[in-house]
């Protein structure tokens, strides 16, 4: 049994059990080949949810502190992130952004399914905030589907992402399939990567029903 199988297997019942998470649409995610996966994200927990309730491993970027604490809590922390599918990566150094792009290239060319959250943060008040190219500059790179899914009410477990995690009934959603064949060859034309990013914005912002708000999550935390 592969160490994803195995948490699965003994964290999947204790997750259903204190989260209730109504799954919809994950037949969307197709059975095999490379996939995106694009999402909003409110909270930590968004990132062990989301591998738990689907049927295929999900690889995500992860920063690279995650895995890298000590004691007992920093070893089983990096012990369930890596078995789920976290690859970490310094995203605050110069190469960070670099680094994640073509880590997530990788994976969809090996047939994998990738996660992302395009937003690049946490949502800092819970509404949708503009998304990043990185997510455009994949698909048309690699020619994987993407997915967008929506997180719902994990925020409402972790309010203001500190404290002991509480139960709460959450949704996870999952749209039709989002393919930009017609853009082939075109994964250096702003205009074309600003499109394609805001389609699978507009269809994260339709299955989770956030206000949308035009700027970046990160200049939104720093004012």
């Amino acid at each position: 049994m592969s160490r994803f199988a195995l948490i699965k297997a003994v964290l999947g019942p204790i997750m259903r059990l204190m989260f209730r998470p109504r799954v919809e649409g994950v037949e969307n995610i197709p059975g095999e080949g490379p996939v995106i996966l694009a999402g909003n994200h409110l909270t930590f927990i968004d990132s062990m949810i989301l591998p738990l309730v689907c049927d295929r491993q999900v690889f995500f970027i992860g920063k690279d502190e995650y895995v890298t604490g000590k004691g007992l809590k920093g070893r089983l922390m990096a012990w369930f992130f890596t078995g789920v599918g976290m690859i970490p990566v310094d995203r605050d150094g110069g190469k960070g952004g670099v680094a994640a792009l073509m880590t997530g290239r990788r994976i969809l060319e090996e047939g994998k399914v990738f996660g992302i959250y395009p937003e690049g943060t946490r949502s800092p008040d819970g509404r949708l905030y503009r998304g990043r190219t990185g997510i455009a500059r994949l698909t048309l790179m690699t020619g994987a589907p993407v997915v967008p899914f929506a997180m719902i009410g994990t925020d409402r477990i972790q309010p203001g992402g500190a404290g002991m995690p509480r139960p709460c009934r959450v949704t996870v959603r999952f749209g039709e399939p989002l393919e930009f064949s017609r853009y082939e060859g075109m994964d250096r034309d702003r205009y074309v990567l600003r499109a394609v990013t805001d389609s699978v914005m507009t269809e994260v912002m339709r299955l989770s029903g956030q206000e949308y708000v035009d700027m970046y999550a990160t200049k939104a935390k720093a004012a």
